[in-house]
């Protein structure tokens, strides 16, 4: 038995105690019908309907109690404009306004074609304000359109008719859980409502209609009567109709049914209205039903009139399916707790690569994985079904539910080996959703191909504490990289390229043609408006411009030693580190030495990573700084007239992509800007987004890049300042490796083996590495957050090594210290860092930033770095001087800093190790990410090219031919 079938009965027990029984006489074919001392009871539908219309208004006050901005949303969709369909359609509006429904009539010309007109039924069926939507038939067109075609259109969860094939499905197999038909259930209600017992009475049917008869045929056959039913093919009707306790009439016919048809004391339920001449009515005319009412009323036990009987149930049950419908979007827009099913994990010994591992585990489609998180279809874009796209609208559609914890995953200064900080995430999100059951998500970066096929051969975590399918997550995943190399490329074309027209042609000749007369007439584009508003020259009329007018706006004189703006592309190549564009003849001699980035080191990606919706990307985007003019302005790309165009690329990149875990739990992948060059963080988008779906009681667990000197004080300084947000703990992963190797321990260098001093046990070397860690600790306390230190364990380490690192650790006043086994037992061997954690946040948020943007440019840096990295001062080399005076004249002062330094050490030098103290730090260059809003210091020497090794990764990586397998990703 179903439980909506189970709730149904629960209704039925719920009647007036003073229940009639009917139908306990028998009566014989050739009895006469009994003459009734009393006529039988009216059933007044108006009467109910009126009831049931205040039920729903008190139902419909207690959604907005709950939820203010909320409002139930009907839909009624009507094709061209027949005028009983339009009363009809009045009675309905009426109705809602009444109960607190938000109803509007959405008017369609008889010349919509069938395509339109699903096109707009899918329109409604997307919108969250939307809860119930009917197709008021007939349908008044010029062209013939399929009207169960358009019934069906209608999504089941919102057809509150009652007539998708779904839902008729469902009633037919006894699923009451969906939406019932209108009239048939108005009839079931007037029957309850006067006292009627439906169980065991025998019931007739006459008509077999798909909106009457046949579903209140089997509304009664599963209100446990047994059910008759009648249509134009049956014979003796009137003996059938005689034996019925409950006669329910839908045929059509006026006043067929007579009193000579009806059992004494039977229920008649009266679904006709037909126009029967009456000469005695001023309009000649009146309503009856398919019951001869006056013969009736003299036999049955209780009737429906007409009208005013079963007319009026009908747009109240209707008002019922949206007021349950709305209350349905209501229930799942508060929900707390998600319905997650986790993967379960079964670890082998020893642990197999992380490409074994991730193959052994079948991802469950991530359109389940959608519905479970709390996501709704209509914003979700699949990619295959083990990825997605995820709308910006949830932010929309969950603006006023409370956002839950927030936790960022940092490292101490990190092998070359890296010290499994993505790894961990993996295991702590791992742990909270399929352990300790609570909603989390983890938000990471999106891994650039550079280092895939370069030294990592992947960035989906490792051992049991994966993103999978990994393949997908370490190579194009949804193309977000592509779009920011095609975007940043496309303005870099634009640069030169307006620099050439600029030094080929005059200054009327280069209006000319970048304000072309068409068809006799010119006129500005809009991005060009903004230009000009720039400039002050408010004029609109190309032709009214001034010589001196047209030459400022169409010769931005850039000053080619100026130019900030590199070319990308994502993979590793050395040889683009210094280039020469222009060597064509056709460049007509205009060359420049430029260079080329990784495609993540672009400002676009900074610029993605940072916005909070597209308006705020294309702002960032128009105000990327490109060059200078050699007046000393900037200009960006606003001024190069390619704002647009780069918004158009990156429209669906700025949507983050949902993956999984291994256990199943969600993860949100979304830009990947690096950290030692730009801010090291995935978008702030994404992080909204899983705060909002994970509700207040819930965890968004997001990394930030390398060390916490590094990834964790842009995270902070410049994501949190930009979004508002105050994460409530840090998680600090550590691992003995690497505190060996800040100890003094022999160089760790890839694809080398471990000097036996990592493999073997030496606590002399691992507390003289110590201060690293306390650094680090140091620096989590300086922003105010509490500090739970993760100890990663490799196979090597000893219990002892491990104490020394806790003990350590909590004295310096971490707030906890955890020894973790996630990389070979996956969310259970993070159990005990879930606690931690989820502890940590439960403490009062003292999170602080750690400069004002009003200090000089100079003296945020010096912050920096004498508070995260433990330097004595900053020095500015010449160049950097003249830089940070230019920028600070040009107004860019009170940006934040985003400090470009090497990873491998708290000092600028990656040869030094440990945590050294009172060193001068040198900043070699400045310039402005403008869209992004930070400043960036370049300490030292720092590639934004990165380089192939000897032996790279790719030797390794290959496509299996036969099976379609990637290979080789570790």
């Amino acid at each position: 038995m179903s439980a909506q079938y189970q709730k149904f009965l629960k209704v039925l027990e719920k009647w007036p105690t003073d229940k009639t029984k009917i139908g306990s006489g028998v009566q014989r074919r050739d009895e006469p019908a009994r003459k009734m001392s009393n006529e039988a009871k009216i059933i007044s539908g108006t009467a109910v309907a009126k009831n049931i219309r205040e039920e729903l208004r008190g139902e419909v006050t207690s959604m907005t109690r709950l939820l203010p901005k909320f409002t139930p949303g009907l839909r009624i969709v009507q094709v061209g404009g027949r005028e009983d369909s339009n009363v009809y359609i009045r009675m309905k509006v009426k109705a809602a306004t009444e109960i607190g429904i938000e109803a509007v009539h959405v008017q369609l010309p008889r010349t919509i074609t069938e395509v339109d007109l699903l096109d707009k039924i899918n329109d409604l069926n997307d919108d969250p304000r939307v809860h119930g939507i009917i197709v008021q038939m007939p349908l008044d067109c010029d062209s013939p359109i399929d009207s169960h075609r358009i019934t069906d259109a209608v999504a089941p969860e919102k057809d509150v008719d009652g007539l998708h094939t779904v839902n008729e499905g469902r009633l037919a197999i006894g699923d009451l859980g969906g939406f019932l038909p209108c009239t048939p259930w108005g009839c079931i209600e007037l029957i309850r409502r006067a006292g009627v017992e439906i169980s065991g009475a025998r019931a007739v049917v006459l008509g077999r209609s798909k909106i009457v008869g046949t579903p209140a045929a089997e509304l009664l056959k599963w209100a446990h009567a047994t059910v008759t039913v009648c249509h134009s093919k049956t014979r003796n009707i009137e003996e059938i109709t005689r034996s019925a306790d409950i006669l329910v009439v839908g045929i059509g016919v006026a006043e067929m049914v007579k009193g000579s048809w009806i059992k004494p004391g039977a229920v008649v339920i009266d679904c006709g209205i037909n126009v029967k001449p009456d000469p005695s009515k001023a309009s000649g005319s009146r309503l009856v039903g398919d019951v001869d009412y006056e013969e009736a009323k003299k036999v049955a036990g209780h009737i429906t009139p007409v009208p005013g009987g079963v007319g009026p149930m009908t747009v109240a049950m209707l008002m019922k399916n949206t007021v349950r419908s709305a209350a349905r979007a209501l229930d799942r827009q508060m929900r707390t707790q998600w319905t997650l099913e986790p993967l379960p994990l079964k670890p082998l010994r020893p642990v197999p690569s992380d490409i074994v591992i991730a193959r052994g585990q079948k991802p469950k489609d991530i359109a389940l994985l959608a519905k479970e998180i709390g996501l709704e279809s209509r914003e979700v874009s699949l990619y295959g079904n083990k990825k997605a796209k995820i709308s910006l609208s949830v932010l929309d559609r969950l603006a006023d539910k409370e956002a839950g914890s927030y936790v960022v995953v940092a490292g101490i200064t990190p092998t070359p080996l890296g010290e499994g900080k993505s790894t961990s995430l993996m295991g702590l999100v791992q742990a909270l959703g399929a352990h300790k059951k609570r909603n989390v998500i983890a938000a990471l970066r999106q891994p650039s191909q550079g280092p895939t096929f370069g030294i990592k051969g992947g960035a989906a975590g490792g051992g049991y504490a994966q993103v999978i399918p990994m393949e997908e997550f370490n190579l194009h995943l949804t193309g977000d990289i592509h779009a920011v190399s095609a975007a940043n490329n496309l303005l870099a074309a634009q640069l030169d390229t307006r620099i050439f027209h600029e030094c080929t042609q005059k200054d009327k000749a280069l209006y000319e043609r970048l304000v072309p007369r068409i068809k006799g007439q010119r006129k500005f584009s809009p991005i060009q408006l903004r230009r000009l508003k720039r400039l002050g020259i408010e004029k609109t009329d190309p032709d009214a411009l001034t010589e001196e007018e047209y030459g400022a706006f169409a010769r931005l004189d850039i000053d080619p030693e100026t130019i900030m703006w590199e070319r990308v592309v994502d993979i590793n190549d050395r040889y683009l580190r210094s280039i020469t564009v222009g060597q064509s003849p056709t460049e007509k001699g205009i060359s420049r030495e430029t260079r080329f980035s990784i495609a993540v080191a672009s400002e676009i990606m900074a610029v993605l990573a940072l916005s909070r919706c597209l308006k705020d990307m294309k702002h960032r985007l128009a105000d990327m700084v490109v060059a200078f003019d050699r007046s000393g302005k900037p200009v960006t790309a606003d001024d190069l007239g390619v704002t647009g165009a780069l918004a158009v690329l990156l429209k669906d990149a700025l949507e983050p992509n949902l993956m999984q875990s291994l256990e199943g739990t969600p993860v949100l992948v979304h830009a990947g800007p690096f950290a030692n060059i730009a801010h090291g963080c995935n978008s702030i988008i994404a992080d909204e987004i899983g705060l909002k779906l994970v509700g207040k009681d819930g965890f968004v667990c997001t990394e930030a890049g390398f060390g916490s000197d590094i990834g964790m004080e842009k995270f902070c300084n410049i994501k949190c300042r930009t979004s508002g947000r105050k994460p409530n703990a840090v998680v600090l992963v550590t691992t003995v490796r690497a505190i060996k190797m800040h100890g003094g321990g022999a160089p760790v260098t890839p694809g080398a083996p471990l000097n036996k001093q990592y493999t073997e046990e030496n606590l002399e070397l691992l507390e003289k590495g110590l201060p690293n860690l306390l650094q680090h600790i140091a620096n989590g306390q300086a922003f105010g957050m509490p500090v739970v230190v993760c100890i990663n364990v490799h196979v090597t380490d000893t219990q002892a090594e491990h104490e020394l690192l806790k003990s350590a650790s909590l004295k310096a006043g971490a707030f906890a210290a955890v020894v973790s086994t996630h990389w070979s037992d996956g969310g259970a061997g993070a159990v005990e860092l879930a606690d931690a954690v989820i502890k940590a946040c439960e403490k009062g948020n003292n999170f602080k930033l750690l400069y004002d943007l009003e200090l000089p440019l100079l003296d945020k840096m010096t912050k920096i770095a004498t508070t995260m990295y433990g330097a004595g001062k900053v020095v500015l080399s010449a160049n950097a001087q003249e830089k940070v005076k230019r920028l600070t004249e040009a107004g860019f002062g009170n940006l934040p800093i985003c400090m470009s330094k090497t990873s491998g050490s708290l000092s600028g030098d990656a040869k030094i190790k440990g945590a050294p103290k009172g060193f001068t730090l040198d900043v070699e260059d400045v310039y402005v990410s403008a869209g992004a809003g930070f400043v960036v210091a370049m300490c030292g020497e720092i590639t934004k090219m990165p380089g192939l090794s000897t032996r790279p990764a790719i030797y390794d990586i290959d496509l299996n031919t036969e099976t379609g397998q990637i290979e080789g990703l570790f």
